[in-house]
């Protein structure tokens, strides 16, 4: 009876010398001949001290904004997590989902939460955020959407090429990822556009964040591209809230700085940090939120910004009644298919390929995922790119370092079931296609279901993330169209949380462009 306990436990320990090995031999794979930026998990060596800029959130959006704004100013970039330059995990596309695998309540590199539609999520907590967890594909967003958002197309231009010439490849496509490409193209999902960078309706090869030596480029890669000597980056630390104060004119209020706590559970003791005073307040910096999705509506709400009935629930003092805060919130709900028939100890591999179909609406991809140490399984997965249905966060408690309250109401709308359909009979083209029935053999799973009514049931039962949350903090209702919150000078939010859509094939990209794109304009408002 002991036995699978005894493989169990036999496993875990080759893993854990296999980290260590890795460990060893990327020690001296850092990125060659470059310095990083001061890093450290020492909160008193920040407490106290005084910045031109705070950005809270070392993410994919956070670290391209830390890097533009250190070209002229001191940056702190504080991370509730750590760092993602020496782990072997996170690195090598080997290990792709095994960073997933396992997650705790403070320390692991993703932290896992489950919405109020009792769907399992997850979110980063390490330095480069998502762009340090997934398939690391690369693709950016619809002219359509730069032109609907207001931005400029000259400076997005050179933010996503700013960006793509340090972290982006063209990758070499894996057989999986060419059966992919096949079968996605006998499903009628045309025209074939083979590499491209854009959101194209058809089947394509994307860009990827893994070299062709299989090492990935978070988005904490770009910070090697600031001014170092002005960059420090706070480890394991987790902002509880915004500093804001009463500024002359009663009905205006001002950020001043930070509160953070330890992220490991040690300590409950608060920490501040402050922008540095400028005697001409408009040559005063921000505080600026790039938290996610998740993380800016909650610091917000904590920070005493959000509905005045709601912080009531918590004895969170108000300081601006704004509704809208975690209003919008939204997920592109996902359905997979498992094209092989059982688990096999495969190397993982990430999505190369997607098809992109029915008005933009369908987007789908493949790829080898681990589910242990030792098994893979092989999905075919799709997603609704733009869901009606949206949903909200709320509070659960005034601990910044647990799972704000959030419900998307996946599929709640009766267009996004009907979508649903679309979407599933797509899945099942592809899964009965001669190319993967030739790649599989034998191996492969039959699915068969008939009818729309045991469609739309399979769809509800089954939908599940496609990691691509967003919301909560939506351009012209919680900020506005510079990303600074209404009513608070000094507090910005660039992240996520204040797209409306998610933009493009998947929002990696965008997110990239953003941080730059928005460091570059807040640059040109300082030089006036």
């Amino acid at each position: 009876m002991e036995l699978p306990k005894i493989v169990h436990g036999y496993m875990l320990l080759i893993a854990v010398i296999f980290l260590l090995l890795n460990l060893f031999v990327f020690s001296s794979s850092l990125p060659q001949g470059k310095p990083l930026p001061h890093m450290t998990s020492d909160v008193e060596e920040v407490s106290g001290k005084s910045f031109d800029y705070i950005v809270v959130g070392g993410g994919t959006a956070g670290c391209p904004l830390a890097a533009t704004l250190s070209e002229r100013f001191s940056v702190l970039l504080v991370e509730r997590g750590g760092s993602s330059f020496e782990n072997p995990f996170i690195l090598e596309k080997k290990y792709y989902g095994f960073s997933l695998l396992q997650t705790d309540e403070h320390t692991s590199l993703a932290q896992s939460f489950i919405s109020k539609d009792g769907i399992s999520n997850l979110r980063g907590r390490v330095l480069g955020g998502s762009s340090a967890m997934n398939g690391g594909f690369y693709s950016r967003a619809s002219q359509d959407f730069v032109k609907k958002v207001g931005w400029n197309n000259e400076l997005v231009k050179n933010a996503y090429e700013w960006v793509e010439s340090r972290i982006v490849f063209k990758p070499e496509l894996t057989p999986w990822q060419t059966v992919a490409e096949f079968s996605f193209l006998e499903a009628g999902i045309l025209p074939y556009n083979g590499f491209s960078l854009e959101h194209i309706k058809g089947t394509k090869l994307g860009g990827s964040i893994f070299d062709e030596c299989g090492k990935r480029h978070t988005s904490a890669d770009l910070l090697l591209a600031g001014n170092l000597n002005n960059i420090t980056v706070l480890l394991n630390a987790t902002v509880k809230s915004v500093i804001i104060h009463n500024t002359g004119n009663r009905t205006e209020k001002i950020a001043q700085g930070i509160r953070f706590i330890k992220s490991d559970g040690s300590s409950l003791e608060i920490y501040e940090a402050y922008l540095n005073q400028q005697e001409n307040s408009s040559l005063r910096g921000d505080v600026i939120l790039a938290a996610g999705a998740l993380g800016s509506p909650q610091i917000l709400l904590l920070s005493g910004i959000g509905s005045e009935r709601h912080l009531k629930n918590f004895n969170i003092p108000l300081v601006l009644n704004l509704k809208k805060v975690g209003h919008g919130m939204k997920d592109e709900p996902g359905i997979a298919l498992l094209v092989d028939s059982k688990p096999k100890n495969r190397q993982p591999d990430t999505p190369q390929v997607v098809g992109i179909t029915d008005d933009f609406k369908i987007i789908i991809e493949a790829g080898i995922l681990p589910i242990s140490f030792n098994a893979t399984r092989m999905p075919i997965a799709a997603k609704l790119a733009l869901p009606a249905s949206k949903g909200r966060l709320k509070l659960n408690n005034t601990d910044p370092r647990q799972n704000p309250w959030v419900k998307f109401n996946y599929l709640a709308k009766e267009e996004d079931c009907e979508e649903c359909v679309k979407l599933v009979e797509l899945l099942e083209r592809v899964a009965r296609s001669e190319s993967i029935a030739l790649f599989l053999g034998a191996e492969r799973k039959n699915h068969v279901l008939s009818g729309e009514e045991e469609m739309r049931k399979f769809c509800k039962e089954n939908v599940r993330t496609f990691y691509h949350f967003h919301g909560g903090c939506i351009v012209g209702s919680v900020v506005d169209d510079d990303y600074k919150v209404y009513g608070v000078r000094g507090l910005r939010v660039v992240d996520g949380s204040t797209f409306e859509e998610s933009p493009g094939t998947n929002p990696m990209a965008t997110l990239l462009m953003l941080g730059r794109y928005q460091g570059v304009k807040i640059l040109k408002e300082r030089e006036k």
